[in-house]
């Protein structure tokens, strides 16, 4: 039963607080501590030493640069909406410390800017607290080391030495954990340590979680969250401490005393370390599992690269040895005049076919028998990769706990919270959460992808156009006078036309990004989880047609529509564009050669100039400001100085979209250019470490996220693994020469003696006439440019071609699918064993206490069956008891 929320206070939203008496105060209001959560719960956490906090310096840091020079430039309205903020931090400050934080303030004069820095951190009852309200799981007892890699056994088994692998210290242990309960506290492995009790991303997470949802005005106004006053610049940013420097102690590597980040830095991000194993469990202790898991799919997909650009590069050099043995080929260098060819545009001369003999014999490095074997080969190279790839993630999973995050553990967005028109009964837990209607959020999301359509339509749109834009280029430079111009015509038309499409690609992907982020806000999805799926797809749908579209069209519809000699087809009164000389293959080899390899190029030198620059200019502008105040550039600085000088860390959205890009042009136009394994292959090899070194030495610590798998981006592989079984499929039957080639060994000469002649058709006498000669174009058309039997014969085999394979590559991929299980077989028994034990402890619990204390203790802290609840944070009042 859905109920409408009450019209409530404003002390009665998502942290109920009512901020304390406030002295002093500067740019985030009082740095007076206010005491302890209290109760029977804080109690109990209470016991044992002092707070943790005192031995740290922060958990997490608030950041406000302060411009002195703008308070004296000001208009009036400037002025209240700077006192409008300096309001909402005060009270968000406020507000924190009556949720139990400790705030301490350190404010940092550079000549006209100052910068405030908030050092927040949790004292031991406060993680208590929060940990048991958000359903942290921790650990219960410690269990050997289960990790395990398939390439390290196989080589053991065979007694080969593993040269990949590495021994890394400080080896994180895996544990059976389950849902945290103070008054179960004894039972926690290491409760009895409250320094190192809750790691440092567990604390991260239950700090970030405070700073979400706490209000710093009135609920219904959407005035909460830490997200909103980074949006509105209430706030510079915000971010969780490194746990140390990442360069190593002066004694050197082997140093017990080595911090996690010197660890990674060591062992993982370190230029010397790209052919190791990565140590992905430290990863994911450090970073969470969102970003393990990451790194654990890009490591897998460069591992199943390597036979993939194996196979590629064999296939490649099949052809290379063909190219000085293949008949028609020689037929065609050695043609001379005989055969000379009609026009490729309307202005354009005759032309001799030997003129195209380098174009032939590039076109036949990627053209032959062997790329039909190779198709074959990527399609079920890419349905194995996905299925495996279902067992190392449901592997990984179970080892780092987190199964059932998205259907048990993750929380609502506090956006969504905050937004949601009504509340209704949770099926789990039967208590009152907010709520959205499925029927409006369908509503909304068939509006928004009215809107997704409109935006997809105009990047055709800019396709066609750019299309239309090359060839009257063409027509212009080479009816300018000059010889030089004319000819290099098409070239120059299209180059430009390229530097427009590049043009129209950043405009629309800015304008893109921004309407997709409202639009799925708009959406109000209920998870970030949810979110993040939602606002990938919109994304990739268009990154996807701005990408693709140029080899789509010119693998599938450029030379397609052109009509013949005297009766040439034309698009807004310009004439459709012909294949080159060599053929629409070898075009479209060299636009994957050009876009992929490009773009890996420029993408690597983004990623390892952008960070050092933007980390040099924040370090440039910070010294340059010392040294205005009159301060030591050199001087000694905090921890939280020294990472606020680092670049802020942008998500995994980027690193998974390039990635799946990269998928694509290698499964779905691998016919063109078996090459293409091998240059993603190189390219990851270094895209590990550079990511790696990214987030070790550049980054600021982003928050350690939770998540179960790689989300909705595994659902974009396997449709693109689909798309590309038939996009191959379509490219073999109708952009490649197999099948003609094939048809004449059947019906003419087995030696392909004479294909050449076979493949081309003779100009119709009205063009001959009207131009006094006559000429060959690329068709199977008789003399009066009616298309020939020839033409239907080849026709009806190729679209059984595509039919046959695409039948016999899906067929076998549903055969592996069956096959191979999603979770290994190991992995099943572990959780069966998990579920006999927790049932056998509560048969034992109900005979100690009964029924109603079996419930009990199944209610407080099941380990296989944890009960999901809406986020609930202690009213002030239970904070200061």
């Amino acid at each position: 039963m859905l109920r409408r929320r009450a019209q409530e206070e404003d002390s009665t939203v998502l942290i109920n607080v009512s901020p304390p008496e406030a002295e002093n105060r500067g740019p985030y209001g009082s740095t007076a501590h206010t005491s302890e959560p209290g109760g029977q719960q804080a109690a109990a956490c209470r016991a044992g030493a002092g707070s943790p906090a005192e031995s740290r310096i922060a958990d997490f840091v608030l950041v406000l640069e302060e411009d002195l020079k703008l308070d004296w430039q000001q208009n009036s309205a400037s002025r209240d909406r700077t006192d409008t903020h300096r309001t909402w931090r005060e009270t968000f400050l406020d507000n924190l410390r009556a949720a139990g934080l400790r705030v301490d303030q350190h404010d940092v004069q550079d000549g006209n800017t100052t910068v405030h820095y908030a050092l927040l951190s949790a004292s031991w009852a406060v993680l208590c607290y929060y940990a048991e309200d958000l359903r942290l799981k921790l650990p219960l007892q410690e269990l050997p080391n289960q990790a395990s890699n398939w390439s390290a056994e196989l080589l053991a088994w065979l007694g080969i030495p593993n040269v990949l692998l590495e021994v890394v210290p400080d080896v994180p242990p895996e544990y059976y954990s389950c849902q945290f309960r103070v008054n179960k506290l004894p039972r926690f492995l290491g409760s009895d340590n409250q320094d190192t009790f809750f790691t440092s991303t567990k604390r991260h997470q239950i700090l970030f979680e405070i700073l979400a949802k706490t209000p710093y005005g009135h609920e219904k106004k959407n005035l909460l969250g830490i997200h909103q006053l980074l949006a509105e610049g209430v706030l510079s940013t915000a971010f969780p401490l490194h746990d140390g420097p990442f360069k190593t102690p002066p004694e050197g590597p082997q140093d017990p005393h080595l911090n996690q980040r010197q660890v990674l830095y060591q062992h993982w991000a370190h230029w010397g370390k790209w052919y190791k194993y990565q140590p992905l469990d430290h990863v994911r202790r450090y970073f969470g599992e969102k970003v393990a898991l990451y790194f654990a799919w890009l490591g897998f997909y460069t591992g199943w690269l390597l036979p993939a650009a194996v196979v590629g590069t064999l296939v490649f050099l099949v052809g290379c040895f063909l190219v000085f043995s293949d008949i028609p080929t020689q037929e065609l260098c050695g043609s001379k005049d005989s055969f000379e060819m009609c026009p490729l545009c309307l202005d354009c001369p005759f032309w001799l076919l030997s003129s195209a003999c380098a174009l032939a014999q590039a076109g036949r490095l990627f053209d032959h028998g062997g790329t039909v074997f190779f198709s074959l080969f990527m399609a079920l190279w890419a349905v194995l990769l996905l299925e495996y790839w279902k067992r190392k993630s449901a592997t990984l999973a179970y080892r780092w706990d987190c199964s059932d995050y998205e259907d048990i553990e993750e929380r609502p967005r506090p956006q969504f919270a905050a937004s949601a028109p009504t509340t209704a009964p949770n099926p789990i837990t039967g208590e009152d959460e907010p709520y959205f209607p499925e029927r409006s959020r369908a509503r909304r999301m068939l509006a928004g992808s009215v809107v997704i359509v409109v935006m997809v339509a105009v990047v055709v749109m800019c396709l066609v156009s750019i299309i239309l834009y090359r060839a009257i280029m063409a027509i212009v430079v080479s009816r300018s006078g000059n010889t030089l111009l004319a000819a290099w015509a098409s070239r120059i038309a299209s180059l430009t036309g390229s530097v427009v499409n590049l043009i129209f690609i950043l405009i629309l992907s800015k304008i893109y990004v921004s309407l997709a982020h409202v639009l799925t806000r708009w959406e109000m999805h209920r998870t970030q989880t949810k979110f993040e799926d939602a606002f990938t797809l919109k994304v990739f749908i268009f990154q996807f047609v701005n990408f693709y579209s140029s080899p789509i069209y010119i693998a599938f519809f450029k030379g397609r529509f052109v009509g013949y000699p005297g009766n040439y087809h034309t698009l807004f009164g310009v004439r459709n564009e012909e294949c080159a000389a060599g053929g629409c293959l070898i075009e479209l080899a060299q636009e994957l050669l050009v876009i992929m390899v490009g773009k890996q190029v420029i993408n690597n030198m983004q990623e390892v100039l952008i960070p050092k620059l933007k980390g040099w200019w924040q370090k440039f502008q910070l010294c340059s400001k010392k040294r205005k105040a009159g301060a030591s550039p050199g001087a000694s600085q905090g921890p939280w100085e020294a990472d606020y000088e680092l670049v802020p860390c942008e998500g995994l959205f980027d690193e998974y979209l390039e990635m799946v890009l990269q998928f694509g042009f290698v499964t779905i136009f691998v016919a063109a250019c078996p090459l293409a394994p091998l240059f993603a292959l190189l390219n990851n090899w270094v895209e590990i470490r550079l990511d790696a070194r990214k987030f070790v030495c550049e980054y600021r610590r982003p928050v350690a996220e939770r998540a179960q798998d790689i989300g909705i981006w595994f659902h974009i592989l396997a449709g693109i693994t689909h798309l590309a079984v038939t996009s191959n499929a379509f490219l073999l039957a109708f952009s490649s020469d197999f099948l003609p080639r094939a048809y004449y060994q059947w019906t003419r000469a087995h030696d392909l003696r004479g294909f050449v002649n076979f493949t081309l058709a003779r100009a119709p006498p009205s063009f001959a006439a009207a131009h006094n000669r006559t000429c060959r174009y690329r068709a199977f058309r008789d003399d009066d440019g009616h298309y020939s039997q020839t033409y239907w014969n080849l026709l009806a085999i190729r679209l059984a071609f595509v039919i046959v394979f695409e039948h016999v590559v899906f067929s076998i991929g549903r055969l592996l699918d069956l096959l191979v299980p999603d979770i290994p077989e190991s992995v099943e028994i572990k959780v069966k064993r998990e579920y006999y034990l927790a049932k056998q402890a509560l048969a034992e619990n109900e005979a100690l206490f009964g029924t109603n204390g079996a419930k009990d203790e199944q209610r407080q802290g099941s380990e296989l069956s944890p009960h999901w609840t809406p986020f609930r944070v202690p009213k002030a009042s239970q904070l200061r008891q």
